[in-house]
């Protein structure tokens, strides 16, 4: 709702069908300035900045928001487009770009850290530039996939699908066409950590566990059985669990989105699991609401060392995030007692119906007004 919002202030026309489907029309797009009242609520709103610099030749896009969690600087989106031959500066919290004529590949674009939106952002900018476009180090996540798919169908011409090196081989034009997202593999894998903490069996449908092979290898060893079809996994808890360490790592290693969510389910084993977070320094706001349920765990710097305790108890607490409200959801499934969990809001920009799928399945959970 709030991507499609700002697409909307550009100028785009969407529909949403009774079938899920969304018809989207950017023919009309008259702006090339995405303000700040519209992107400061969600930092993907940044991927305006690529196509709009390709089709108008400038773009005016203010910095992102989103969820505190630890800085996420703007720099590899800018550098790269600088590479394309634009003049790119931050003035007042906008990022300003522009380029006289068309942008120009036979660039190289090098990401120090691989990076997600950064890699997107690049992507759709080069698919009109002049010239081939290399991304090296670029981001791999299936979502990167999934939009080259999408570009691939609209005329453009992209190799390396799925790997570091990305080309981009530059068009005049891309036309319409359908794609069909992919499903969302942290909404999948939080549900997962939620069977291993409420205990019982799950079959999720509709899902892509290629997409998880990280996440099932930890649940494996932390004692739950899974099995996985090529869009399902069969899921049971029948014995304690087990203490793991986790590393959060870019694609496809453990992604940092379901960290807060296996710390919830380390509190309930009886070892010591050791949790280091190397993608963001300021994810680890969750902890102090765990350690209120009964949890014991220690931060030092990027590493969480979590002394399971076998159980949790119900008590008040407070959301910071998305995926640390997810990560208070799974606890409550499995604590002793009521939990009570505030600012529910931030749920919402990450699940879908999340309450009503987890009743379906013998949660007992109600989304109350605070006062």
């Amino acid at each position: 709702k709030t991507m499609l919002s700002l697409l909307a202030n550009l100028g785009v026309v969407w529909e949403k069908k009774q079938d899920n489907t969304l018809l989207v029309d950017s023919s009309r797009v008259n702006s090339f300035e995405a303000p700040y009242d519209m992107v400061r609520k969600m930092r993907a709103s940044v991927l305006v900045l690529g196509p709009l610099l390709a089709r108008f030749g400038q773009a005016r896009v203010s910095l992102p928001g989103g969820c505190a969690i630890g800085a996420r600087p703007v720099n590899y989106h800018m550098e790269g487009l600088e590479k394309l031959g634009a003049k790119v500066s931050l003035e007042q919290g906008y990022i300003n770009a522009e380029v006289s004529g068309a942008l120009t590949g036979e660039a190289t674009v090098y990401f120090d850290l691989p990076s997600v939106t950064g890699t997107e952002n690049i992507l759709m900018a080069a698919c009109l530039a002049r010239g081939t476009t290399t991304i090296k180090n670029a981001a791999r996540e299936p979502e990167v996939g999934n939009l080259i798919g999408m570009l691939n169908g609209m005329g453009a011409v992209i190799e390396g699908r799925d790997t570091d090196r990305i080309v981009v081989h530059g068009v005049e034009s891309l036309t319409p066409s359908d794609i069909e997202i992919i499903p969302d593999r942290i909404e999948t894998g939080t549900y997962l950590i939620a069977l291993g903490a409420a205990g019982g069996d799950l079959c999720l449908t509709g899902c892509r566990p290629s997409h998880l092979s990280s996440l099932l290898e930890k649940l494996t060893e932390c004692g739950l059985e899974i099995d996985s079809g090529e869009t399902c996994i069969y899921v049971k808890r029948r014995r304690c669990l087990k203490s793991v360490d986790i590393k959060t790592m870019v694609y496809p290693g453990f992604p940092t989105d379901l960290q807060a969510q296996i710390m919830a389910l380390m509190t309930l084993t009886d070892g010591v699991s050791v949790i280091d977070e190397t993608i963001f320094e300021n994810r680890f706001m969750h902890v102090a609401e765990l350690n209120r349920m009964g949890a014991d765990i220690r931060v030092d710097s990027g590493r969480a060392v979590v002394r399971g305790q076998g159980f949790l108890k119900g008590a008040p607490v407070m959301a910071t995030d998305l995926r640390a409200s997810a990560s208070l959801v799974v606890a409550a499934l499995a604590a002793r007692g009521k939990t009570e969990i505030y600012r529910v809001y931030h749920l919402d920009r990450g699940y879908v119906d999340l309450v009503a799928k987890l009743t379906g399945v013998g949660a007992d959970i109600k989304r109350l007004r605070a006062d």
